[in-house]
């Protein structure tokens, strides 16, 4: 570890900061329907919309009323996805001539975009052509990540609401979000990264002579508007196989920082504007504490594992970090840091390889998507996944002072706690069912590269990712198989979807309750004390419940590492 490396990870925490406050205001100001800046220009586009579409936005909707419309609009846009997939080969925008997905693959990426997942089983620059990614994909990456966003507003009107039955229009969120934070920061963003050196063009291959005088076709394409989103919508779909490893997806070193903090950028805002929703900033900042508190233990194990490098190498004269799967022009502090952002976020991009890390250092980014989405996590869903903890947390405390649990100013009782309850064993009865499946089936075997612990973390990791919505892989398993796409899609789809309606009947079930001031018997949520419980709730539930599983893949690898055993 070098203090290069150290100042990284702090600076990166400390401009991320400074940038909560306004963005968690932008995002109050969605939250409530305000009137921004950009209604100059956008208004009418909106109300035209609207208009159009029969939507009535001051209608508001209950919560189950809420989730059917959130179900049917995914649901559509779901199947929409895959008949352009299916159909590829005879659409247009399709310059290199690529054929149609076969269906296992079509369902299992129509799932992956749908579900904010962007799992991929293929290599897009050779499978996907240029009409496929920007509308059959990005299309997803716009609107997985306003449903995200729109569902934790929800879920603020379930705390913030007193007495009331309805927590939103589905639609006016969605629509507001898109329109007024995902399409403009999206549009500068590609225009950062087009002057970076990002190709954005229509354009299917390009002819080059190599510095060698060989002869060699780059496939070009779209690229920079697909990153830009795929970056803010915590998405991780990369337009080229290798991802964000790729020259032409992040080509320096500051478009590998600016990626870094827009996968980031929604998340720590939505903390605050939680926090204006309630009346209470103080409650974000507790919030966002946790977050950061999980985040940087996470960071720096990564970096001290990848920075200490292979003792077996070590022993044969090979002195250094691990610098296995990861670009020279990044390195191994901001290699080790974009991984633990990338799965604390549940975005799934990456700059390097995480099946080529040290054991322990991929361990870390496969615990912070198995603790389910709350390290940071995706846009909006980290909020709503946090606050389901925090639920958990206050009925703990609240046995604790022997009164009824309360939260900003609502009783948690027997209906919420259950409710988050079942939210929360979504992840581990998917994850580690699919994984012992997958461990003893034949079509389960013949998916990992590796055989022994390794081979089990790789399937472990492929199920953590898709339930959590993650995205990212150790590549060593082979996924585009039946098998495997039918059971990661629906794993991605439980996992989302199974989560999402349990949460939306907690915010209704809190908008109906009145406002219970706090007392001198109430336990404190804003102070140290509490985000400790909350940081100590997430990492029991977690270290519980994933820990055998650990123990039988990325820490026995790390033990036969450093007995001195390569496989």
């Amino acid at each position: 570890m070098t203090l290069p490396g150290l100042f990284l990870i702090l600076g990166f925490i400390a401009i991320l900061l400074v940038l909560t406050k306004p963005v968690g205001a932008w995002l109050f100001a969605l939250y409530e329907g305000r009137r921004t800046p950009l209604h100059i220009v956008l208004g009418p586009v909106e109300r035209s919309f609207y208009k159009a579409a029969g939507i009535d936005p001051g209608k508001e909707q209950d919560w189950r009323r809420y989730a059917l419309h959130m179900l049917a609009f995914n649901t559509a846009l779901m199947a929409f996805t895959y008949a352009i997939l299916r159909l590829q080969g005879v659409l247009p925008g399709n310059p290199q001539g690529l054929d149609g997905l076969s269906p296992h693959l079509a369902f299992n990426t129509a799932v992956s975009f749908t579900t904010n997942t962007n799992w991929q089983s293929y290599g897009g620059e050779s499978v996907m052509s240029n009409l496929s990614q920007m509308l059959g994909l990005a299309i997803h990456n716009f609107l997985s990540a306003a449903t995200g966003i729109a569902l934790a507003f929800a879920l603020f009107r379930g705390f913030a609401r007193r007495e009331a039955k309805a927590i939103g229009n589905f639609w006016a969120d969605v629509t507001r979000v898109t329109l007024y934070l995902l399409l403009p920061v999206c549009v500068v963003y590609t225009l950062f990264l087009v002057a970076s050196g990002v190709p954005q063009t229509l354009a299917g291959v390009v002819d080059v002579t190599t510095i060698e005088g060989a002869r060699q076709s780059l496939l070009l394409g779209p690229v920079a508007s697909q990153e830009a989103i795929k970056m803010l919508g915590t998405n991780g779909g990369g337009f080229f196989n290798a991802n964000s490893a790729h020259p032409f997806e992040n080509p320096t070193a500051l478009t590998n920082l600016v990626q870094m903090l827009s996968i980031f950028l929604i998340g720590f805002g939505l903390t605050s504007a939680f926090g204006r929703a309630v009346g209470n900033p103080r409650q974000g900042r507790a919030i966002l504490s946790a977050m950061v508190i999980l985040f940087l233990a996470g960071a720096t194990i990564v970096y001290w594992q990848e920075a200490a490098g292979n003792p077996v190498l070590h022993d044969l004269g090979v002195a250094g970090g691990n610098m296995e799967g990861k670009e020279v022009r990044f390195g191994i502090a901001a290699s080790a840091l974009f991984a633990v952002v990338t799965t604390a976020a549940s975005c799934g991009a990456v700059n390097a390889m995480h099946d080529s890390f040290t054991a322990i250092g991929g361990m870390i980014p496969l615990f912070n998507m198995q603790l389910g989405e709350v390290v940071i996590g995706g846009v909006g869903a980290g909020i709503y996944g946090f606050l389901l903890f925090a639920i958990l947390a206050v009925f703990v405390a609240g046995l604790m002072v022997g009164r009824t649990p309360e939260y900003v100013g609502k009783k948690i009782e027997a209906r919420e706690v259950k409710l988050a309850v079942l939210a929360i064993a979504v992840l581990p009865l998917m994850i580690l069912g699919l994984t012992a499946l997958s461990s003893i089936l034949g079509s389960g075997l013949a998916g990992p590269l590796n055989k022994g612990p390794h081979g089990f973390a790789e399937i472990l990791y492929a199920f953590t990712s898709a339930v959590a919505n993650n995205g990212s892989a150790f590549a060593g398993v082979t996924a585009n198989t039946p098998y495997y796409n039918g059971l990661l899609g629906i794993a991605m789809w439980v996992g989302r979807f199974f989560v999402i309606v349990p949460m939306l009947a907690i915010a209704g079930s809190l908008a109906a309750k009145k406002h219970t001031p706090e007392s001198a018997g109430s336990f404190p949520t804003t102070g140290g004390l509490w985000v400790g419980l909350l940081v100590g709730i997430v990492l029991i539930l977690g270290g519980l419940t994933f820990l055998p599983s650990l123990a039988l893949g990325p820490i026995a690898d790390h033990l036969a590492m450093i007995r001195g055993q390569l496989s």
